[in-house]
Protein backbone atom coordinates (compact mmCIF):
# COMPACT_ATOMS: atom_id res chain seq x y z
CA UNK A 1 0.00 0.00 0.00
CA UNK A 2 2.95 2.35 0.61
CA UNK A 3 3.21 5.19 3.09
CA UNK A 4 0.17 7.44 3.16
CA UNK A 5 0.52 11.19 3.72
CA UNK A 6 -0.45 12.42 7.17
CA UNK A 7 -3.65 14.49 7.24
CA UNK A 8 -4.54 17.26 9.71
CA UNK A 9 -8.29 17.96 9.84
CA UNK A 10 -8.78 21.59 10.89
CA UNK A 11 -12.07 22.34 12.71
CA UNK A 12 -13.20 25.80 13.77
CA UNK A 13 -15.30 24.64 16.74
CA UNK A 14 -14.69 21.44 18.71
CA UNK A 15 -17.02 22.44 21.54
CA UNK A 16 -20.21 20.65 22.54
CA UNK A 17 -22.12 23.25 20.49
CA UNK A 18 -19.96 22.52 17.45
CA UNK A 19 -18.29 19.41 16.08
CA UNK A 20 -18.04 17.93 19.58
CA UNK A 21 -21.79 17.71 20.10
CA UNK A 22 -22.13 14.15 18.78
CA UNK A 23 -18.58 12.92 19.32
CA UNK A 24 -17.66 10.43 16.63
CA UNK A 25 -20.83 11.04 14.59
CA UNK A 26 -20.08 14.53 13.24
CA UNK A 27 -18.59 14.98 9.78
CA UNK A 28 -14.92 15.71 10.70
CA UNK A 29 -14.78 12.57 12.84
CA UNK A 30 -16.42 10.55 10.05
CA UNK A 31 -13.80 11.89 7.63
CA UNK A 32 -11.09 10.92 10.08
CA UNK A 33 -12.40 7.39 10.55
CA UNK A 34 -12.82 6.91 6.80
CA UNK A 35 -9.28 8.11 6.11
CA UNK A 36 -7.89 5.90 8.85
CA UNK A 37 -9.65 2.90 7.33
CA UNK A 38 -7.58 3.52 4.17
CA UNK A 39 -4.30 3.76 6.05
CA UNK A 40 -3.92 7.54 6.38
CA UNK A 41 -2.50 8.86 9.68
CA UNK A 42 -5.04 11.45 10.88
CA UNK A 43 -5.27 14.11 13.56
CA UNK A 44 -8.05 16.61 14.34
CA UNK A 45 -7.06 20.12 15.42
CA UNK A 46 -9.39 22.93 16.39
CA UNK A 47 -10.67 25.52 18.85
CA UNK A 48 -13.11 25.41 21.75
CA UNK A 49 -14.40 28.49 23.57
CA UNK A 50 -16.19 26.57 26.31
CA UNK A 51 -15.55 27.40 29.94
CA UNK A 52 -14.83 24.78 32.59
CA UNK A 53 -18.52 23.96 33.03
CA UNK A 54 -18.92 23.63 29.29
CA UNK A 55 -16.00 21.27 29.12
CA UNK A 56 -17.50 19.09 31.82
CA UNK A 57 -20.77 18.93 29.91
CA UNK A 58 -18.88 18.04 26.75
CA UNK A 59 -17.01 15.26 28.53
CA UNK A 60 -20.21 13.79 29.92
CA UNK A 61 -21.78 13.82 26.46
CA UNK A 62 -18.82 12.10 24.86
CA UNK A 63 -19.44 8.69 23.27
CA UNK A 64 -16.33 7.14 24.73
CA UNK A 65 -14.55 7.06 28.06
CA UNK A 66 -11.09 8.43 28.63
CA UNK A 67 -11.56 11.80 26.93
CA UNK A 68 -9.38 14.42 28.56
CA UNK A 69 -10.72 17.92 28.15
CA UNK A 70 -8.23 19.68 30.38
CA UNK A 71 -7.51 23.07 28.81
CA UNK A 72 -5.25 22.78 25.81
CA UNK A 73 -4.36 19.14 26.42
CA UNK A 74 -4.17 16.66 23.62
CA UNK A 75 -6.57 13.74 23.74
CA UNK A 76 -7.46 10.62 21.86
CA UNK A 77 -10.91 9.21 21.22
CA UNK A 78 -10.19 5.56 22.02
CA UNK A 79 -13.14 4.13 20.09
CA UNK A 80 -11.85 5.64 16.86
CA UNK A 81 -8.20 6.26 17.84
CA UNK A 82 -7.99 9.74 16.33
CA UNK A 83 -5.68 12.19 18.14
CA UNK A 84 -7.57 15.42 18.88
CA UNK A 85 -5.69 18.63 19.70
CA UNK A 86 -8.05 21.20 21.22
CA UNK A 87 -6.96 24.83 21.56
CA UNK A 88 -9.09 26.22 24.40
CA UNK A 89 -9.85 29.91 24.05
CA UNK A 90 -10.01 32.50 26.82
CA UNK A 91 -12.15 34.73 24.62
CA UNK A 92 -15.09 33.85 22.36
CA UNK A 93 -12.94 34.11 19.23
CA UNK A 94 -9.34 33.06 18.56
CA UNK A 95 -6.58 35.65 18.76
CA UNK A 96 -3.13 35.63 17.12
CA UNK A 97 -1.65 33.60 19.97
CA UNK A 98 -4.38 30.97 19.65
CA UNK A 99 -3.81 30.76 15.91
CA UNK A 100 -0.09 30.30 16.53
CA UNK A 101 -0.78 27.45 18.96
CA UNK A 102 -3.08 25.82 16.44
CA UNK A 103 -0.48 26.11 13.68
CA UNK A 104 2.10 24.42 15.89
CA UNK A 105 -0.21 21.41 16.19
CA UNK A 106 -0.68 21.04 12.43
CA UNK A 107 1.73 18.22 11.64
CA UNK A 108 0.04 16.90 8.50
CA UNK A 109 1.43 16.66 4.99
CA UNK A 110 -2.09 17.68 3.93
CA UNK A 111 -4.45 20.15 5.64
CA UNK A 112 -8.14 19.27 5.45
CA UNK A 113 -10.33 22.23 6.45
CA UNK A 114 -13.83 21.46 7.70
CA UNK A 115 -16.34 24.09 6.48
CA UNK A 116 -15.63 27.19 4.36
CA UNK A 117 -15.09 29.46 7.36
CA UNK A 118 -12.26 31.93 8.02
CA UNK A 119 -11.55 30.07 11.29
CA UNK A 120 -10.91 26.80 9.45
CA UNK A 121 -10.46 27.14 5.68
CA UNK A 122 -9.09 30.67 5.99
CA UNK A 123 -6.47 29.52 8.49
CA UNK A 124 -5.56 26.54 6.31
CA UNK A 125 -4.92 28.89 3.37
CA UNK A 126 -2.93 31.20 5.64
CA UNK A 127 -0.83 28.30 6.90
CA UNK A 128 -0.18 27.18 3.34
CA UNK A 129 0.83 30.68 2.32
CA UNK A 130 3.28 31.31 5.16
CA UNK A 131 4.51 27.82 5.93
CA UNK A 132 8.27 27.70 6.45
CA UNK A 133 8.41 24.34 4.74
CA UNK A 134 9.99 24.37 1.31
CA UNK A 135 7.07 22.26 0.15
CA UNK A 136 3.61 23.58 -0.57
CA UNK A 137 1.16 21.89 1.80
CA UNK A 138 -1.99 20.90 -0.11
CA UNK A 139 -5.27 22.22 1.33
CA UNK A 140 -8.47 20.20 1.10
CA UNK A 141 -11.86 21.69 1.95
CA UNK A 142 -14.93 19.77 3.10
CA UNK A 143 -18.30 21.50 2.81
CA UNK A 144 -21.19 19.85 4.66
CA UNK A 145 -23.47 22.89 4.97
CA UNK A 146 -24.17 26.10 3.13
CA UNK A 147 -23.04 28.41 5.91
CA UNK A 148 -24.66 31.49 4.37
CA UNK A 149 -28.06 29.76 4.35
CA UNK A 150 -28.34 30.61 8.06
CA UNK A 151 -28.04 34.32 7.18
CA UNK A 152 -30.32 34.69 4.17
CA UNK A 153 -28.19 32.99 1.55
CA UNK A 154 -27.41 34.88 -1.62
CA UNK A 155 -29.60 37.84 -0.63
CA UNK A 156 -27.47 38.60 2.45
CA UNK A 157 -25.93 42.07 2.43
CA UNK A 158 -23.91 43.85 5.10
CA UNK A 159 -24.73 47.55 4.70
CA UNK A 160 -24.05 49.36 7.97
CA UNK A 161 -24.14 53.06 8.63
CA UNK A 162 -20.67 54.53 9.43
CA UNK A 163 -21.36 54.52 13.18
CA UNK A 164 -22.49 50.91 13.11
CA UNK A 165 -19.44 49.91 11.08
CA UNK A 166 -17.19 51.56 13.65
CA UNK A 167 -18.94 49.77 16.51
CA UNK A 168 -18.79 46.42 14.69
CA UNK A 169 -15.07 46.84 14.05
CA UNK A 170 -13.79 48.56 17.18
CA UNK A 171 -15.86 47.35 20.14
CA UNK A 172 -14.49 44.29 21.92
CA UNK A 173 -17.76 42.47 21.23
CA UNK A 174 -18.30 44.05 17.82
CA UNK A 175 -19.94 41.83 15.23
CA UNK A 176 -17.01 42.07 12.83
CA UNK A 177 -14.62 40.83 15.53
CA UNK A 178 -16.17 37.41 14.95
CA UNK A 179 -14.06 35.69 12.26
CA UNK A 180 -17.12 33.79 11.06
CA UNK A 181 -19.37 36.82 10.59
CA UNK A 182 -21.61 36.29 7.54
CA UNK A 183 -19.76 39.04 5.67
CA UNK A 184 -16.56 37.01 5.99
CA UNK A 185 -18.40 33.81 5.10
CA UNK A 186 -19.55 35.57 1.94
CA UNK A 187 -15.99 36.61 1.13
CA UNK A 188 -14.43 33.23 1.78
CA UNK A 189 -16.88 31.48 -0.54
CA UNK A 190 -14.99 33.27 -3.32
CA UNK A 191 -11.82 31.45 -2.23
CA UNK A 192 -13.23 27.92 -2.44
CA UNK A 193 -11.46 27.45 -5.78
CA UNK A 194 -8.15 28.00 -3.95
CA UNK A 195 -8.50 24.57 -2.35
CA UNK A 196 -6.57 21.76 -3.99
CA UNK A 197 -9.60 19.50 -3.52
CA UNK A 198 -13.18 20.18 -2.42
CA UNK A 199 -15.36 17.43 -0.98
CA UNK A 200 -19.02 17.58 -0.07
CA UNK A 201 -21.84 15.17 0.60
CA UNK A 202 -24.83 16.11 -1.52
CA UNK A 203 -25.91 17.34 -4.92
CA UNK A 204 -27.00 20.82 -3.77
CA UNK A 205 -23.55 21.65 -2.39
CA UNK A 206 -21.73 20.02 -5.28
CA UNK A 207 -23.68 22.11 -7.79
CA UNK A 208 -22.89 25.26 -5.81
CA UNK A 209 -19.24 24.64 -4.96
CA UNK A 210 -18.07 21.85 -7.27
CA UNK A 211 -15.75 19.17 -6.00
CA UNK A 212 -16.15 15.47 -5.28
CA UNK A 213 -19.19 14.02 -3.55
CA UNK A 214 -18.31 11.91 -0.50
CA UNK A 215 -21.51 10.78 1.29
CA UNK A 216 -21.35 10.28 5.04
CA UNK A 217 -20.32 6.79 6.07
CA UNK A 218 -21.95 4.74 8.80
CA UNK A 219 -20.34 2.34 11.26
CA UNK A 220 -22.28 -0.69 10.04
CA UNK A 221 -21.00 -2.92 12.83
CA UNK A 222 -22.18 -0.56 15.54
CA UNK A 223 -25.42 0.12 13.65
CA UNK A 224 -26.22 -3.56 13.11
CA UNK A 225 -29.85 -4.53 13.80
CA UNK A 226 -28.89 -8.14 14.48
CA UNK A 227 -27.18 -7.00 17.68
CA UNK A 228 -30.32 -5.47 19.20
CA UNK A 229 -33.78 -6.67 20.21
CA UNK A 230 -36.51 -4.16 19.37
CA UNK A 231 -38.91 -5.29 22.10
CA UNK A 232 -36.17 -5.21 24.73
CA UNK A 233 -35.16 -1.70 23.65
CA UNK A 234 -38.75 -0.47 23.92
CA UNK A 235 -38.96 -1.92 27.40
CA UNK A 236 -35.66 -0.30 28.39
CA UNK A 237 -36.87 3.15 27.32
CA UNK A 238 -40.46 2.82 28.57
CA UNK A 239 -41.95 2.60 25.08
CA UNK A 240 -43.55 -0.86 25.11
CA UNK A 241 -47.12 0.45 25.06
CA UNK A 242 -46.66 2.65 22.01
CA UNK A 243 -46.21 2.67 18.26
CA UNK A 244 -43.00 4.64 18.03
CA UNK A 245 -42.23 7.28 15.43
CA UNK A 246 -38.66 8.31 16.15
CA UNK A 247 -36.73 11.45 15.29
CA UNK A 248 -33.14 10.62 16.32
CA UNK A 249 -31.62 14.09 16.18
CA UNK A 250 -31.76 17.67 17.41
CA UNK A 251 -35.07 19.30 16.36
CA UNK A 252 -34.83 22.52 14.37
CA UNK A 253 -37.69 24.32 12.59
CA UNK A 254 -36.42 23.41 9.11
CA UNK A 255 -36.34 19.71 10.03
CA UNK A 256 -40.13 19.50 9.90
CA UNK A 257 -40.87 17.96 13.29
CA UNK A 258 -43.88 20.26 13.61
CA UNK A 259 -45.30 18.74 10.42
CA UNK A 260 -45.15 15.26 11.96
CA UNK A 261 -46.86 16.57 15.08
CA UNK A 262 -49.56 18.24 12.99
CA UNK A 263 -50.07 14.90 11.23
CA UNK A 264 -50.47 13.23 14.62
CA UNK A 265 -53.08 15.84 15.53
CA UNK A 266 -55.03 14.71 12.49
CA UNK A 267 -54.71 11.03 13.38
CA UNK A 268 -55.51 11.53 17.08
CA UNK A 269 -54.30 8.06 18.10
CA UNK A 270 -53.10 8.01 21.74
CA UNK A 271 -50.82 4.98 21.27
CA UNK A 272 -48.86 6.77 18.53
CA UNK A 273 -45.91 8.69 19.98
CA UNK A 274 -43.12 10.79 18.53
CA UNK A 275 -39.89 10.03 20.37
CA UNK A 276 -37.34 12.85 20.19
CA UNK A 277 -33.75 11.78 20.82
CA UNK A 278 -31.43 14.67 21.49
CA UNK A 279 -31.90 18.37 21.92
CA UNK A 280 -30.80 21.61 20.36
CA UNK A 281 -27.41 22.90 21.58
CA UNK A 282 -28.47 26.39 20.52
CA UNK A 283 -31.84 27.10 22.16
CA UNK A 284 -34.87 25.52 23.84
CA UNK A 285 -36.78 24.69 20.65
CA UNK A 286 -37.22 21.06 21.72
CA UNK A 287 -38.80 22.23 24.99
CA UNK A 288 -41.16 24.46 23.00
CA UNK A 289 -42.31 21.41 21.04
CA UNK A 290 -42.85 19.36 24.20
CA UNK A 291 -44.85 22.16 25.82
CA UNK A 292 -47.08 22.52 22.76
CA UNK A 293 -47.61 18.81 22.04
CA UNK A 294 -47.18 16.97 25.37
CA UNK A 295 -49.78 14.40 24.33
CA UNK A 296 -47.68 13.27 21.34
CA UNK A 297 -44.04 13.59 22.43
CA UNK A 298 -41.74 11.45 24.52
CA UNK A 299 -38.43 13.26 24.89
CA UNK A 300 -35.51 10.96 25.65
CA UNK A 301 -32.98 13.77 25.55
CA UNK A 302 -29.41 13.49 24.35
CA UNK A 303 -28.00 9.96 24.35
CA UNK A 304 -24.37 8.79 24.11
CA UNK A 305 -23.50 8.04 20.50
CA UNK A 306 -22.59 4.44 21.31
CA UNK A 307 -26.14 3.92 22.64
CA UNK A 308 -27.89 5.28 19.55
CA UNK A 309 -28.33 1.89 17.81
CA UNK A 310 -30.08 0.53 20.91
CA UNK A 311 -32.30 3.62 21.01
CA UNK A 312 -33.15 3.40 17.29
CA UNK A 313 -33.92 -0.31 17.69
CA UNK A 314 -36.96 0.79 19.73
CA UNK A 315 -38.48 2.65 16.77
CA UNK A 316 -41.26 1.29 14.59
CA UNK A 317 -40.61 4.06 12.04
CA UNK A 318 -37.79 6.61 11.73
CA UNK A 319 -39.08 9.97 10.48
CA UNK A 320 -37.05 12.52 8.50
CA UNK A 321 -39.63 15.21 7.58
CA UNK A 322 -37.27 17.94 6.29
CA UNK A 323 -38.85 21.14 5.02
CA UNK A 324 -38.10 22.66 1.63
CA UNK A 325 -35.54 25.25 2.74
CA UNK A 326 -31.98 25.99 1.57
CA UNK A 327 -30.63 24.84 4.94
CA UNK A 328 -32.36 21.46 4.60
CA UNK A 329 -31.41 21.06 0.93
CA UNK A 330 -27.75 21.56 1.83
CA UNK A 331 -27.71 18.80 4.44
CA UNK A 332 -27.18 15.05 4.49
CA UNK A 333 -29.42 13.95 7.39
CA UNK A 334 -27.36 11.52 9.48
CA UNK A 335 -30.56 10.32 11.14
CA UNK A 336 -31.65 9.01 7.73
CA UNK A 337 -28.74 6.58 7.42
CA UNK A 338 -28.99 5.81 11.15
CA UNK A 339 -32.45 4.42 10.49
CA UNK A 340 -31.47 2.77 7.21
CA UNK A 341 -28.49 1.00 8.80
CA UNK A 342 -30.79 -0.31 11.53
CA UNK A 343 -33.23 -1.69 8.89
CA UNK A 344 -36.04 0.57 10.08
CA UNK A 345 -38.93 1.72 7.90
CA UNK A 346 -38.18 5.31 6.89
CA UNK A 347 -40.76 8.05 6.38
CA UNK A 348 -39.17 11.12 4.81
CA UNK A 349 -39.86 14.08 2.56
CA UNK A 350 -38.75 14.79 -1.00
CA UNK A 351 -36.08 17.32 -0.04
CA UNK A 352 -32.52 17.54 -1.30
CA UNK A 353 -30.82 14.18 -1.80
CA UNK A 354 -33.22 12.22 0.42
CA UNK A 355 -35.04 10.51 -2.50
CA UNK A 356 -31.72 9.48 -4.07
CA UNK A 357 -30.34 8.20 -0.76
CA UNK A 358 -33.44 6.11 -0.07
CA UNK A 359 -33.80 4.98 -3.71
CA UNK A 360 -37.24 3.37 -3.21
CA UNK A 361 -36.19 1.78 0.10
CA UNK A 362 -38.55 3.91 2.17
CA UNK A 363 -41.66 6.09 2.09
CA UNK A 364 -41.65 9.61 0.64
CA UNK A 365 -44.13 12.47 0.81
CA UNK A 366 -43.97 16.10 -0.27
CA UNK A 367 -42.40 18.58 2.14
CA UNK A 368 -44.59 20.75 4.39
CA UNK A 369 -47.60 18.44 3.97
CA UNK A 370 -48.94 17.10 7.31
CA UNK A 371 -51.94 15.52 5.56
CA UNK A 372 -49.65 13.40 3.38
CA UNK A 373 -47.60 12.42 6.42
CA UNK A 374 -50.74 11.35 8.26
CA UNK A 375 -51.92 9.25 5.31
CA UNK A 376 -48.53 7.59 4.95
CA UNK A 377 -48.29 6.79 8.67
CA UNK A 378 -51.65 5.06 8.41
CA UNK A 379 -50.53 3.12 5.33
CA UNK A 380 -47.27 2.00 6.96
CA UNK A 381 -48.97 0.50 10.00
CA UNK A 382 -51.71 -1.03 7.84
CA UNK A 383 -49.05 -3.18 6.13
CA UNK A 384 -46.17 -3.18 8.58
CA UNK A 385 -44.63 -6.41 7.25
CA UNK A 386 -44.05 -4.68 3.92
CA UNK A 387 -42.53 -1.73 5.77
CA UNK A 388 -40.08 -4.07 7.49
CA UNK A 389 -39.05 -5.50 4.13
CA UNK A 390 -38.32 -1.99 2.87
CA UNK A 391 -36.25 -1.48 6.01
CA UNK A 392 -34.15 -4.53 5.18
CA UNK A 393 -33.57 -3.18 1.68
CA UNK A 394 -32.51 0.14 3.21
CA UNK A 395 -29.96 -1.72 5.35
CA UNK A 396 -28.57 -3.46 2.25
CA UNK A 397 -28.31 -0.10 0.47
CA UNK A 398 -26.40 1.34 3.42
CA UNK A 399 -23.91 -1.52 3.32
CA UNK A 400 -23.21 -0.85 -0.35
CA UNK A 401 -23.25 2.94 -0.56
CA UNK A 402 -23.10 4.51 2.91
CA UNK A 403 -20.68 2.38 4.92
CA UNK A 404 -17.45 3.74 6.37
CA UNK A 405 -15.60 1.56 3.85
CA UNK A 406 -17.43 3.22 0.95
CA UNK A 407 -16.65 6.67 2.35
CA UNK A 408 -12.98 5.76 2.79
CA UNK A 409 -12.69 4.39 -0.73
CA UNK A 410 -14.19 7.58 -2.17
CA UNK A 411 -11.82 9.79 -0.19
CA UNK A 412 -8.79 7.71 -1.11
CA UNK A 413 -9.63 7.84 -4.81
CA UNK A 414 -10.15 11.62 -4.70
CA UNK A 415 -6.87 12.21 -2.86
CA UNK A 416 -4.95 9.93 -5.20
CA UNK A 417 -6.33 11.54 -8.33
CA UNK A 418 -6.11 15.19 -7.32
CA UNK A 419 -3.52 15.50 -4.57
CA UNK A 420 -0.97 12.70 -4.55
CA UNK A 421 -0.66 12.66 -8.34
CA UNK A 422 -0.16 16.45 -8.35
CA UNK A 423 2.39 16.19 -5.56
CA UNK A 424 4.25 13.48 -7.45
CA UNK A 425 4.42 15.69 -10.52
CA UNK A 426 5.74 18.59 -8.42
CA UNK A 427 8.92 16.80 -7.32
CA UNK A 428 7.14 14.44 -4.96
CA UNK A 429 6.94 16.59 -1.80
CA UNK A 430 5.69 13.69 0.30
CA UNK A 431 8.87 11.70 -0.11
CA UNK A 432 7.62 8.93 -2.43
CA UNK A 433 9.16 7.71 -5.64
CA UNK A 434 5.68 6.75 -6.78
CA UNK A 435 2.30 7.79 -5.49
CA UNK A 436 1.12 5.23 -2.89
Amino acid sequence: MGTRPRISILVSDLSSRGAGRWGGAVRPFLLGQALQSMGYPVEIVGFSAENDAGRATHAEAAPVSGMSLVGGADRVLPAIAIPVHTIFLKTPTPGPGDVGRLFRHLSGDILYAYKPKPSSFGLALLHRQFSRSRHRCPVLLDIDDWELSWHGGDVYRYRPQPRQLARDLLKSDGALRNPDHPLYLQWIERLVASADLVTTHNDFLQRRFGGVMIPNGKDIELFNPDRYDAAASRTAYGLSDYRVLMFPGAPRPYKGVEDILAAMDRLNQPDLKLVLVGGSPYDDYDRTLVDRWPQHIIHLGKQPYADMPKVIAAAHVVVVPQRQTPAAQAQFPLKLTDGMAMAKPILATRVGDIPAILNDCGYLVDADQPAQLAAQITAIFANYDQALELGKRARDRTLTHYSMAAMGAGLHQAIQQTIVAKVHRQSNILGHTNPP
